[in-house]
């Protein structure tokens, strides 16, 4: 199986317990994300393992929607999100670390890894320059959620 993974860092002026609740309000993440136009909450209750919705966002420049699941959360540190599509599953990895009261630096894995023999899709989102787009993704996304938290408009 063919696997690659992107990770993209970026500090926040924020504590870590806001910025845990501002990455994993799914009903709000349309507002934060300018890339998201569209979540729907699949599952009832609070965040956590189990959590599954649809979000629909721009990639590739094309609307794209995609259901994800929570596989793993431990609040207000870690969580982890899966996915298939087009003959890959996707995997990824929010690590939020205190460097202090009022700064988090929050670190995401995007890994893709082929399954069901379909590597064609694969290879064209993980290869170089889609290694270089997805990265640019992330930390667009990372930008977002800092420009949300810190009072500044994206």
């Amino acid at each position: 199986m063919t696997s690659r993974s992107v990770v993209v860092e970026r500090r926040i002026a924020a504590a870590q317990g806001p910025v845990w609740e501002a990455i994993t309000d799914l009903a709000g993440m349309q507002h934060v994300l300018s890339s998201v136009s569209k979540v729907e909450v699949l599952t009832e209750g609070a965040f956590g393992v189990g959590t599954r919705w649809r979000e629909t966002r721009r990639m590739f420049g094309k609307d794209a929607t995609e259901e994800m699941w929570v596989t793993a959360s431990e609040p207000p540190e870690r969580y982890v999100v899966e996915a298939e599509s087009h003959g890959s599953h996707y995997i990824s990895e929010w690590v939020l670390r205190a460097d202090g009261p009022v700064t988090t630096t929050v670190r995401m894995t995007f890994s893709a890894v082929a399954s069901g023999g379909v590597a064609g899709f694969l290879a064209k989102i993980m290869g170089a320059l889609g290694a270089r787009a997805v990265s640019k993704a992330i930390a667009k996304d990372l930008d977002d959620i800092a420009a949300a938290l810190e009072g500044r408009s994206g």
